[in-house]
Order: C-alpha cells, then structure tokens, then sequence
C-alpha cells in the first residue's frame, strides 16, 4: 500500500486525451480519507513512471508490456484527421486513409499511433509534440491525425476534425505492475468497473453494525428461513389454500349439510 500504514495514498498516473476525473470523483466519495494524486506524463513514458513506483496504476495507451503489467482495456478512440476550418476536407462527414494521400500529414515525436507506413506525404521535418504539429496545421503547413480526445484537448476555432474510419484506434487502459497489486489497487480497478459500493469483490464483506442491527430488529425482526417456514406448515393443521379445495367445501364435506338433497327418479316398472 502507498505511504505508511497510517495515511495511505494513492497515485494514479494518466496520459494527455484521457479524463479521470469522473473516476476520481467515485473515489473521493468513497475513500475520503485516502487523498488520490493525479500524475500527467507523456505516453512514452507512462511504463517508466510506473516502473519506478512513482504511481500505482495509470491510465494509459495500449499496448503495454504483460511481462511485467497487468491491464484492463477500457475503450478505443475514434481516430480524426485535423484540419483548418476551410480545408476541402469539411466538406464530407468522414474521410479515409486514401482521401489523405495526397496530404502532408505531420507525425510527431510523441504519434501514439505505431505506424507500419505512414500515410500520406512526409512533412520536412516531425514535430517534437502533438502541440507543435497542431500549431503547423492552423498555419496551413499540413493534417494531423490523431485520437479524438487530443484533438478536443488542442481545439483551436480555427481547427475543425473529421473521423477517418480506416485509421488504426488508439485504446486506453488502466495498468499496473503485476506484482503490486495493492488494496488501493483493487479498490480503483472496482471503480472503473463499475462496481458499486456494496459489492464484496475483491474486498472483506462488511458485517452490519449493531447500530444497524438494532434498526432492522425495530423494523420488523429477522425474516424466518426458509426452513422455518417449512416446519411452520407441516406442525399445523392443513388450511384450505393446501388442500387445494375452497373452504366452504371442506366445512360442508365435514358436516354434511349446506347443500340440497340430490334428487331420486322413480323406479320403472317391469314389463
């Protein structure tokens, strides 16, 4: 567990384009007493951060080396081409790879996509960051693709996107070292499950305080089993709903009456 026995923490590392805050307010209601500190690095060198334990887990890109982390994807971006306002490319809802051939498309230092061939034409030189390459489009140098959540973190209103659907996807992950998977660990993996409060997965079922016990006996007492109700039934006297005939109809089995007399028919005479 982080920090000393008496004041854990958590520190949670997270790559540019993804937004943890809805996670860290889950925690935050949840944990309150263990402060989450959020640490931005560059992609590259997410897997360092949390080699060295200056974070537990990250949110980070795919892949990751399984070697020696353990990851749990939690969804793909859509991959957009970025592009000045009046660029030809507005035109249409969605481009692909062969409608950027003809484009300049930077590739910066810091791409997240592994390309096998990069498309388009090479720029003179790759820009050190996403940042820089974001820059030289607005100054109408070239396109950059990118995933969609950095193209929303560098929006410019001179700069517009456009889905490119036959792009790679860049997925997001929360990871962490193999062998240090702590309590807090477990803890933030259940949050970004999903989990609720109440589910004992990964954690020691909570036992009912006698506070909370003393409510339920005021409520009502404790529901009977099961078996209880079973021997309940068979140590009393068969009632009408059991015996599957309406209650008028047994009373008048038992004493006879209720009913009119059936009708008897003359007797013939022999011929």
């Amino acid at each position: 567990m982080t920090g000393s026995e008496d004041s854990p923490s958590f520190r949670l590392a997270y790559v540019p384009g993804v937004t943890p805050a809805k996670w860290v307010r889950i925690w935050n209601e949840r944990l309150p007493d263990v402060p989450l500190t959020l640490v931005q690095v560059p992609p590259a060198e997410a897997p360092e951060v949390l080699r060295a334990g200056e974070a537990d887990a990250g949110l980070v890109r795919l892949p990751v080396d399984r070697t020696f982390f353990s990851a749990i994807p939690l969804y793909l971006e859509t991959t957009v081409v970025v592009v000045p306002k009046d660029h030809l490319i507005t035109a249409a809802d969605e481009v692909t790879l062969a409608d950027l051939a003809d484009e300049v498309l930077f590739h910066p230092l810091d791409d997240v996509f592994d390309w096998d061939a990069p498309p388009g034409e090479p720029a003179f030189e790759r820009p050190a960051t996403t940042a820089d390459a974001v820059e030289l489009v607005a100054a109408n140098v070239g396109l950059l693709i990118v995933p969609q959540s950095l193209a929303r973190l560098h929006h410019r209103r001179d700069l517009t996107y456009r889905p490119v659907v036959d792009a790679p996807q860049s997925g997001v992950a929360l990871s962490w070292p193999e062998e240090a998977t702590t309590d807090l660990v477990e803890e933030f993996i259940g949050i970004v499950r999903g989990r609720t409060v109440n589910s004992t997965r990964g954690r020691t079922a909570v036992k009912p305080s006698a506070d909370e016990q003393g409510k339920r006996s005021d409520q009502g007492g404790t529901r009977p089993t099961p078996a209880a109700k079973s021997q309940a039934k068979s140590s009393g006297k068969p009632s009408a709903k059991s015996s599957g005939k309406p209650a008028g109809r047994i009373a008048r089995a038992r004493t006879g009456g209720g009913g009119k007399p059936a009708k008897r028919g003359k007797p013939r005479r022999r011929s």
